[in-house]
């Protein structure tokens, strides 16, 4: 072995083994820990839509429509695990751009044959694979391409995540009022059946006058747990989105509003969806990577070639030097399987962008149709209203003057509380499509300004 290290090339290889491993990554434990809920705190600095993160976040005063989008980008459980997909997207970005290393080997003769004079006999060699040179810079594109798909992809799950707290804001908040007008409904009658009951048990009133007003109360008080139940969904929901504990009771403020979108604004912003919506751009990388990969496929088909230079010396203490080129013959494979399925591949990516961007239109398309209709079924709506307040308010006057039956007034008053609950619905209807829009539009979760002509 101490013949064999006075080789200048095995030397100068091991040498330069030891100092490559004194700079090698060394183990860090992780030890895992019970996840902890978020807290109501949100660092505006790591949100990455800029608008949002000029909003001012304060719990203290209730939280508003673009608060619970902000406190659910920073602190949803799903979105951490996008991020770590971000974190090793760019872990083999970084490593295929790495050249690969030369290949140093060394070999000794064993036996005891040799005569009188004989030497050990040894070989020492260093080689190179030339040809992954050829395609490396195709396949760092192609992983630099998905880094940036990742990243893409994670800004449209932040999109989504945001879209989805304010679109469980809105249930959440709408059905509070909705609460508050059942529970008014629910006053009226609940005092006016307390009181026909008292008349009933004093003789003073028959059946005929109690019956309505009990069967008016029970089918409140049914629309009540209906209506409790599906707020009690959507709190969960919205706390689990939020990361958050289970019980905990957020303050919502009621007087905060999605933001209408004007129509034509909007379809002003059509004209360059693709290259704004983060899940199409997501696409265009998508289809970039499958491009450079069939690019590297069809660089491959070239011969194979490996230089190497050898340093040896036989056991009668000659030494010899050479040069070895190792290169394949691309008669059969000519790397034309993985040619066909990059190109295959990239033509699925291809395909899926146009039928992604075909589909934002038409959700775009169809949101605004249907924000017109809704428009002019609200304006039927509040006439319906202003009329049927008019209807119960004869109706009660006539009830008084005795001119009218109880049973006519709890039917005004029924179908109020239905146009209001209608309008209600409508209304949140409404303010869900307003969300739904500037996502599929791609635009700011607080403004249109980033969109104008």
């Amino acid at each position: 072995m101490f013949l064999a290290l006075k080789t200048p090339l095995l030397r100068h290889g091991l040498l330069l083994a030891c100092a490559c491993a004194s700079a090698c990554s060394s183990y860090q434990p992780l030890p895992l820990q019970e996840g902890q809920p978020a807290r109501l705190v949100v660092d505006t600095r790591s949100l990455p839509f800029p608008a949002m993160a000029a909003h001012r976040f304060d719990p203290d005063d209730g939280l508003d429509i673009v608060e619970v989008a902000m406190l659910a980008v920073v602190n949803n459980p799903e979105l951490r695990l996008v991020r770590d997909d971000a974190a090793i997207a760019h872990a083999q970005s970084f490593s295929a751009g790495l050249l690969p290393d030369p290949q140093l080997s060394f070999s000794r003769d064993l036996s005891n044959s040799g005569g009188a004079g004989a030497t050990t006999a040894f070989g020492a060699g260093l080689s190179y694979d030339v040809a992954s040179l050829l395609t490396h810079g195709a396949q760092h594109r192609a992983t630099e391409n998905d880094a940036a798909k990742t990243d893409l992809t994670l800004l449209w799950q932040e999109w989504q995540v945001a879209a989805q707290a304010q679109l469980l804001f809105v249930k959440v908040v709408q059905g509070r009022k909705q609460m508050a007008v059942l529970n008014d409904t629910r006053q009226v009658f609940a005092d006016r059946y307390a009181r026909t009951r008292r008349a009933l048990d004093g003789g003073l009133l028959n059946s005929d006058a109690v019956a309505p007003n009990l069967a008016a109360l029970q089918d409140v008080d049914r629309q009540l747990f209906d209506l409790r139940k599906l707020q009690n969904q959507s709190a969960h929901e919205l706390n689990a989105l939020l990361g958050l504990a289970p019980g905990t009771v957020l303050a919502l403020r009621t007087d905060s509003d999605a933001g209408a979108v004007d129509a034509a604004l909007a379809r002003s912003a059509l004209d360059d969806l693709a290259q704004r919506r983060p899940d199409l751009r997501a696409l265009q990388a998508a289809y970039q990577a499958e491009d450079q990969r069939y690019r590297g496929a069809l660089l491959a088909q070239f011969p194979a070639l490996t230089l190497g230079f050898t340093r040896a010396r036989d056991s009668s203490n000659v030494y010899s030097s050479g040069i070895g080129v190792t290169m394949s013959l691309p008669f059969l494979n000519r790397n034309r399987g993985n040619i066909a399925i990059s190109q295959a591949s990239r033509q699925k990516a291809y395909d899926e962008y146009q039928v992604r961007v075909q589909a934002a239109r038409n959700d775009v398309r169809r949101i605004l149709d249907e924000q017109a209709l809704n428009l002019a079924q609200a304006a039927r709506l509040d006439a319906d209203l202003r009329d049927q307040a008019g209807v119960l308010a004869r109706s009660d006057r006539a009830l008084r003057a005795g001119d009218a039956d109880v049973l006519a007034y709890t039917l005004a008053r029924s179908a109020l509380l239905a146009r209001q609950l209608e309008r209600l619905a409508l209304e949140q209807a409404m303010l869900e499509q307003r969300v739904g829009l500037r996502t599929v539009l791609g635009i700011d979760m607080t403004n249109l300004e980033s969109v104008k002509p």
